[in-house]
């Protein structure tokens, strides 16, 4: 066994989040592809991949006492066709039909007795296209862990040689009690390591407390003051955004890459605060529209603490807490605010603070865990920014045209996600609808927030194009089909 095959703290606490709608953790990439790939060789493909990564074939057992970590292992009953689906939709299908679709997904639970994981291929797109719903549970990996898991189910070419089939993994026949006698058994060795451990760790800071008193103090109380920055809220909520549903919608947008890039460049800021800037700037017009205009509203902005010796599953990230300054007009100014914030916020040393108490989280009962969790939740917004592939890719002689990022809300109003990939940047907000209540007013707002950014690129000014309404439905009062894809070409 490997030590990853063990569920990191905070990987147990996502896997426990799966049985409850309210915390489930599903995480999905919508994929248009350009024509609809073969059957066959597209189900052979997941099938070679899932030998190839272990975790499509690995299921989660959790011992029937928590005496060990639950642990990764081969499903014995692993059953590809459960996992691989195929619909079609009535042509000429939408993208807004796909979408829709998506989101009867991610609010359904995953089979936890099974390998976390499914994909469906939608047929019957307009122009011959079709499209890709790829869901995850987060328990399985982050957003970068995921993109990095999950490339070699991608070509470089539209027909590459075929490639021998990779040999078939070893299952595991390892049940909840037999885990549990495992960890029982191994219980007098856990104990004198962890005894072993916090003795050298004792002898360590006494040590240091001898030889320097006042800097171990001092750096005892810089953590616990980081610490509280990192983990209070650091807005006050928007009265619009305060309710909560089980009912949830996603918008998105499209924009060349290029044009993102030197939009922030001009603001002397990242990609990523370009992006953080229009999320801010579609808050503040919805926010204007329907008469509550505010200042700041507290969002949520995950960190990558990945590095390049960690594996590709579970999950390694950090949230930090910004005071986003949606009532910033000028976008320019905005990205400076927020780059600024983003940079003390990387900086904390407890910025890893969720990390550091994953481990006692995970042992408390999950009616008190989700107790706290509702009351804990610190953030109206999460945005999430995932780089993907910068080059062409296939599936099964199928070119991915776009990528659309949904991921979970876990207790907030609105999960936004950047995926930048082969060109273009696409930009997708998941809400709850029960917050965002005026679903074409929201959709245009979300365009003209990033238009605002864009513009910044200079002339030709750059716009984004709408991709889950029409162009109709996004210019001021329209009222157009809001089934009719206006993604760009």
């Amino acid at each position: 066994m490997s030590d990853s095959d063990e569920l990191g703290a905070v990987d147990q606490l996502l896997h426990r989040g799966e049985a409850n709608p309210r915390t489930r953790s599903g995480i999905m990439a919508l994929e248009l592809l350009d024509v609809a790939p073969d059957w066959e060789r597209y189900r052979t493909n997941f099938e070679n991949a899932s030998r190839k990564i272990l975790r499509l074939r690995q299921k989660v057992v959790t011992p029937t006492l928590p005496t060990a970590p639950p642990r990764w292992v081969v499903d014995p009953d692993f059953n590809l066709d459960f996992h691989v689906r195929r619909v079609r939709v009535p042509e000429p299908g939408t993208l807004r039909e796909v979408f829709d679709m998506a989101e009867v997904i991610l609010q359904s639970p995953l089979d936890i007795s099974r390998p976390l994981w499914s994909v469906t291929l939608i047929e019957g797109l307009a122009d011959g296209r079709a499209a890709q719903l790829l869901h995850l549970s987060h328990a399985v990996s982050d957003g970068v862990g995921s993109v990095e898991m999950f490339s070699q189910i991608y070509d470089l070419e539209r027909d590459p040689e075929p490639k021998p089939a990779p040999p078939m993994p070893i299952p595991t026949d390892l049940s909840a009690n037999d885990l549990m006698r495992e960890g029982i058994n191994s219980l007098p060795g856990t104990i004198a390591g962890g005894v072993r451990d916090a003795v050298t760790g004792a002898l360590g800071t006494v040590g240091k407390v001898i030889s320097n008193p006042a800097a171990a103090v001092s750096g005892l109380l810089d953590y616990a003051t980081s610490g509280n920055r990192v983990m209070r809220r650091a807005a006050e909520p928007s009265p619009l955004l305060r309710r909560r549903s089980l009912s949830s919608r996603s918008e998105a947008i499209d924009m060349l890459l290029s044009d993102l890039h030197r939009a922030a460049k001009a603001a002397g800021g990242s990609i990523n605060d370009a992006y953080l800037a229009g999320v801010c700037g579609a808050l503040r017009l919805y926010h204007e529209a329907l008469g509550i205009p505010i200042d700041t509203l507290p969002m949520a902005v995950p960190v990558n603490l990945r590095s390049d010796a960690d594996p590709s599953g579970g999950n390694r990230f950090a949230g930090v807490n910004l005071a986003a300054p949606i009532g910033t007009v000028d976008p320019a100014t905005r990205i400076q605010e927020i780059r600024a914030q983003m940079i003390q916020r990387r900086e904390e040393s407890a910025i890893d603070m969720l990390g550091s108490i994953a481990p006692v989280l995970s042992l408390l009962p999950s009616a008190v865990l989700e107790a706290m969790t509702s009351s804990v939740i610190g953030s109206d917004v999460q945005a999430s920014n995932v780089p993907v592939f910068q080059e062409d890719t296939f599936i099964a002689g199928a070119k991915v045209l776009r990528q659309y990022g949904l991921g979970p809300l876990p207790g907030i109003a609105i999960m936004v996600v950047l995926v930048s990939r082969s060109g273009y940047a696409t930009v997708t907000a998941r809400y709850d609808r029960a917050s965002i209540t005026k679903e074409t007013l929201f959709a245009r707002c979300l365009q003209a927030g990033f238009d605002e950014v864009l513009a910044l690129a200079g002339e030709p000014s750059p716009r984004s194009a709408p991709a889950s309404f029409s162009a109709a439905e996004a210019s001021v009062g329209g009222t157009g089909d809001p089934a009719t894809n206006g993604s760009v070409s």
